[in-house]
């Protein structure tokens, strides 16, 4: 019961926050509405981006691949330092620059209309629904595990249990997304982002001292730390790690949900401050993340988990006492909401600014075009929750199938061709527009055409050979057309010096923990 009133209790403070946040909701302007009037400073961009990356499928799902693969499983989260880097040096003045709302309004400028307007529809597709609805799915997922027994009154049937739980996170999700815009997305991700990390926090101390601290990790589970699994893994070998980093170009460098913090942010120093502390922040996801899956992993040698994605329940049933095990839920629940509230306002951003406004209705207001982006949050609350109930179908129907990586490679279908849009577009000497946009389709024939002739290569490494496979079919016709770009210095910019010191220790940092847990 303790349990249940302080998560109650978070969802209240959680909506009364957001609905506080409305400022004149009825004539707020474009820019306020969807970038908070370029106001963030770099704690609120820090907190809010990472709170936003890290969701509920990163707690159950990456802690259950944890407990399977080991401390590999963090090159998912270590490895985005590097697009951290390149979007906050290279990518994210250009953005600034040109005071985009959008990313597609820079992909206009670059391309033209026809390739910003595939690369909205194809962002909305991808988000709308596997994100979205996967979110959910492992929200709804965790509130049936700890409290299915007081949650029997809605059906017996957990898929029934989880289903309907998934349509009651979503809604309240959605009502102060849409009340308030980014203002309230960011005023609540800040509140969460502490309390994700809190519950972290706890439970990777509690469960490394279970084991027995960190060296009996080494002891009980030594072949689990390394950073580095053979060539041939079949899920994660070494080799992905190139994929990783190239793919880490699209998540932290052309993703609208990611980056409309730092599109709203008050200068380029504060923008570019804020996704460094998010960079540092990574190696703490890391850690809360992976590390109690490696200690579970160490705890249950001897009686492995049938579901590998039933990690983090049975350490929160195993560790936690009354009240403590609430705070942690707290945090788990707080990861969802920061990731599915600014999903929602993302996707809002992307069919009001660059479909409706730009293609359907040109001389709309902006009263107009905030009332049609509110109307996309329903729609794609609705997408969301139908995308949420296959993937209940598909986890009840093999409990021991694991998601993360069903998601992932369903995902790098559109993605890997957002790495070859964005590399392009910053990289090439104009490249032809025409060739972008069939890189767009030819990227997912090439990923499909390589599933279909190698069915036993790691989807990490299909993804490599597509990005690279791509980008030649865009840049070799370029580059002898007009030849390749002198130097990138001239696109790197920093708003000072210290800060580009900052960016440098962070990168050498990452190739650091690379060599010492290889």
């Amino acid at each position: 019961m303790i349990d249940a009133t302080i998560i109650i209790g978070y969802f209240v403070i959680i909506l009364a926050i957001g609905l506080w946040s409305r400022r004149r909701a009825g004539d707020v302007s474009v820019n306020e509405y969807f970038l908070s009037s370029n106001s963030l400073r770099w704690p609120s961009i820090a907190m809010s981006t990472i709170g936003t990356n890290i969701h509920a499928g990163h707690f159950l799902g990456m802690m259950g691949s944890a407990y399977l693969y080991g401390l590999a499983q963090a090159n998912l989260e270590i490895n985005a330092i590097f697009g951290i880097l390149v979007a906050a040096f290279l990518f994210v003045p250009l953005y600034l620059k040109y005071k985009v709302i959008t990313i597609s309004q820079f992909f206009e400028r670059t391309f033209g209309p026809r390739v910003a307007l595939t690369y909205s529809l194809l962002s909305m597709v991808l988000f709308a629904t596997l994100y979205l609805g996967s979110t959910l799915f492992w929200g709804a997922y965790t509130v049936n595990a700890v409290f299915g027994e007081q949650l029997r009154f809605i059906s017996d049937d957990p898929m029934i249990r989880v289903a309907a739980l998934l349509v009651v996170l979503g809604t309240f999700s959605a009502t102060y997304t849409l009340l308030g815009g980014l203002t309230a997305v960011v005023c609540t991700d800040v509140l969460q982002f502490i309390l994700l990390l809190l519950g972290g926090v706890i439970l990777l101390v509690l469960s490394v001292n279970a084991v027995g601290g960190w060296t009996q990790l080494y002891v009980k589970a030594p072949h689990m730390m390394h950073l580095h699994l053979p060539a041939d893994h079949p899920t994660l070998p070494w080799t992905a790690i190139f994929s990783m980093l190239l793919l880490n170009l699209n998540y932290w460098g052309c993703n609208q949900v990611i980056l409309q913090r730092a599109l709203a942010a008050k200068n380029l120093r504060e923008a570019q401050i804020g996704l460094l502390v998010g960079g540092v922040l990574k190696y703490v996801m890391a850690a809360i993340i992976i590390v109690p899956g490696v200690a579970l992993a160490g705890m249950l040698s001897d009686r492995p988990l049938q579901d590998p994605d039933q990690s983090y329940i049975v350490l929160i049933e195993t560790l936690l006492p009354t009240g403590l095990r609430g705070i942690i839920l707290v945090g788990l629940f707080a990861s969802l909401m920061s990731s599915v509230d600014s999903m929602f306002n993302s996707l809002a951003t992307l069919w009001s600014i660059d479909v409706y406004k730009r293609h359907l209705n040109p001389t709309a207001g902006d009263r107009t075009v905030v009332r049609v982006g509110k109307m996309a949050i329903v729609v794609c609350l609705v997408t969301g929750i139908l995308f949420g109930f296959l993937q209940v179908y598909i986890k009840y129907q093999d409990p021991g199938f694991a998601l993360t990586h069903w998601f992932n490679d369903m995902s790098y279908y559109i993605k890997n061709g957002f790495v070859v849009l964005i590399s392009a577009a910053v990289f090439l000497i104009k490249p032809s527009p025409r060739l972008v946009l069939y890189a767009l389709f030819l990227s997912i024939a090439i990923s499909l055409g390589l599933q279909w002739a190698f069915p036993r290569l790691a989807y990490f490494n299909r993804a490599l050979y597509t990005i690279l496979l791509t980008f030649a079919f865009v840049a070799v016709p370029t580059v002898a057309k007009n030849g390749w770009r002198i130097s990138l210095r001239d696109l790197v910019q920093t708003a000072s010096p210290k800060i580009g010191y900052g960016a440098l220790a962070l990168g050498l940092s990452l190739l650091l923990v690379h060599v010492l847990l290889h």
